[in-house]
């Protein structure tokens, strides 16, 4: 028979347990070295979730200048010096300390500028930027404005600084576009925006390439429409959100993307915002957030990639939640997962009854561990899970839940396991097709300890080292057979027994509404 081992990797129990000591504190933790299990999402159903493919089609499509779309031939040369500048080419002004590029076409700015850089063109067709080794610092406002084109593409090479100490309500970032932004490359940029955003997209954001630190007194980088991340190394240190996109007048746009990359997030705010959805598809992600890790308002999809969420209030929330595939490390100070639409409570006689809304926890595969100090997994609506590895380590506290749902809790297969306390304790529905237990054992265990499941044999199926204080212990599992006998012991001591199917004692079955509003696509 098949046995599920849970003791964690040292990487991930450093991450787990310093995480919890530290929530909402500035200390960094380790960040988990979790790897992807590699579960397929070719199985995935519509009314169970969506994957990463599926949430993007429901999107417009971002605009993307790819390297084949301009050519250095035929370059205008930009030579930057400190208060003034000279070009060899058409296509440029220059008045002072601001130099306006007016046409489309290929520009090579170099040296050190005391000033901005406008790009203000009626032109069709690409106006592209190869930053060659330049450092661009302007008090006013944004190092680099693009006030009008029809696509830009910032290149690096070398290694360039954009600075910007200035507070400008419009031109609000160090590199800003009014139109849609491209940046690649295989050189370095640093952005320091002491009062405004990063850089910004008043339209389309993408990241191709380029190893690119962001420092921002708010936001780090944003696109209004959307923001992408296919590659490249992001570091962001922001005041606001790390990561941003917002419209709020289109229901296809206002997502952000991580397709691959190295992505490094902290932020004052959320560390990746969206006004509609999120999808990580792959590349690594860190984050260090003082409120959630990932906020989206319709989607946050996590399906290839690692993703460490180092600290947050709550690690993921949005109205629908998808694990797909991929390896996620939660650890939040109050919920790991909240899938909610934010209008989830009624009054009655008897006081607060919180309702079903129609939010869904989707599970379809991948390796997930959450460390909460709040509900571990808590739908405002139902949560199903048909694959992947998850395990979940909710509050010491009797107040919250490892499983908590307001609808239904149904685990049809994959590998479930929630640690946690014995007052909200959840179980799966008995429509559930996978066994399950749930155990309530005989006295509260501390943290480090040794814990087994065993089946009527004495066989292993489930073993795992508690990070915490923990009462109660909840298994879905293929080895599991409801009406089967189970004992769990910690540190070799019998500490229960229990007959799966059934719910323990002090617990809560699952809310058992029926699923509602199904996703948008």
């Amino acid at each position: 028979m098949r046995r599920n081992k849970f003791t964690l990797t040292a990487a991930v129990s450093t991450f787990l347990i310093g995480g919890f000591l530290l929530a909402g504190c500035a200390a960094a933790v380790e960040t988990p070295a979790v790897t992807s299990s590699g579960v397929s999402e070719a199985s995935v159903e519509l009314d169970l979730g969506v994957v990463a493919t599926e949430v993007l089609a429901a999107n417009a499509n971002s605009t993307t200048t790819n390297d084949d779309e301009w050519t250095l031939d035929g370059a205008v040369n930009i030579t930057l010096d400190e208060a003034t500048a000279s070009a060899d080419g058409d296509g440029v002004v220059v008045d002072g300390s601001t130099v306006t590029i007016a046409a489309a076409g290929t520009y090579v700015l170099a040296g050190q500028f005391d000033g901005q850089v406008v790009v203000d063109t009626a032109d069709d067709g690409v106006v592209a930027i190869v930053l060659d080794g330049v450092e661009i610092s302007s008090s006013m406002s944004a190092a680099i404005a693009v006030l009008s084109a029809e696509d830009v593409a910032v290149s690096l090479s070398g290694s360039n600084i954009l600075s910007s100490t200035g507070a400008d309500a419009e031109s609000n970032a160090a590199l800003f576009s009014d139109a849609d932004l491209t940046i690649t490359g295989d050189g370095s940029l640093t952005v320091n925006s002491t009062q405004n955003d990063g850089i910004i997209s008043q339209d389309d954001l993408v990241i191709l390439s380029g190893d690119i630190t962001v420092t921002a007194g708010d936001d780090g980088l944003r696109g209004k429409d959307s923001l992408t991340i296919e590659g490249g190394t992001v570091t962001v240190n922001a005041g606001g959100d790390a990561l941003k996109s917002d419209n709020e007048e289109d229901e296809t746009r206002g997502y952000v993307y991580i397709a691959s990359g190295t992505v490094a997030l902290i932020a004052g705010d959320d560390g990746v915002q969206a006004q509609t959805d999120i999808v990580i598809a792959g590349g690594s992600t860190t984050l260090d957030a003082t409120d959630d890790g990932l906020k989206a308002e319709v989607y946050a999809v996590v399906s290839g990639g690692t993703t460490a969420v180092e600290n947050s209030y709550e690690g993921i929330e949005a109205y629908y939640v998808t694990i797909a595939g991929g390896a996620l490390a939660v650890n939040a100070s109050d919920d790991g997962i909240n899938a909610t639409s934010g209008t989830s409570t009624t009054t009655d006689i008897g006081g607060i009854v919180e309702a079903d809304d129609g939010a869904m926890v989707a599970i379809t595969g991948g390796e997930s561990i959450i460390n909460s100090a709040g509900d571990g997994i808590d739908s405002n609506g139902s949560i199903m899970i048909t694959g992947g590895t998850t395990t979940v380590f909710g509050s010491p506290e009797d107040r919250e839940g490892a499983l908590d749902t307001n609808g239904s809790l149904v685990v049809d297969s994959g590998t479930v396991l929630a640690v946690g306390t014995t007052f909200m304790a959840t179980s799966p529905d008995a429509s559930s097709a996978q066994g399950w237990l749930s155990a309530t054992l005989d006295q509260a265990y501390g943290a480090g300890l040794a814990v087994q499941v065993l089946d009527e044999s004495g066989t292993v199926i489930a073993e795992f080292t508690s990070i915490k204080s923990f009462q109660s212990v909840v298994l879905s599992d293929a080895a599991v057979v409801n009406g089967a006998t189970y004992t769990v012991t910690v540190d070799g001591a019998t500490a229960g027994t229990v007959t799966a199917g059934a719910a323990a004692a002090g617990g809560e079955g699952a809310g058992g509404g029926a699923p509602g509003g199904q996703p948008r696509p």
